[in-house]
């Protein structure tokens, strides 16, 4: 796993504010389950859309999902949305 400094987190809270531990959690998640499943990757999109107050709609994630299923997330994710 990355080793992230807190400065990080700090940097990543100011602009979602989703607080460390819940990023934890959720870096946790991501590696204990299957990136290629349609059905946990949508609930992932749901909770980070929950976490940061985005409401993410059907298309949007409809997109991220056949991204990741289709391995064609470009690198630079700013691209992406």
């Amino acid at each position: 796993m990355f080793n992230f400094t807190d400065g990080f987190f700090n940097k990543v809270e100011k602009k979602t504010n989703v607080d460390k531990n819940t990023i934890l959690e959720l870096a946790k998640k991501l590696q204990q389950n299957d990136l290629k499943n349609e059905g946990t990757l949508r609930e992932i999109v749901q909770e980070l859309g929950k976490m940061t107050g985005k409401e993410v709609s059907k298309e949007k994630e409809d997109k991220i999902v056949n991204a990741v299923i289709h391995d064609e997330v470009p690198k630079d994710i700013n691209k992406f949305f």
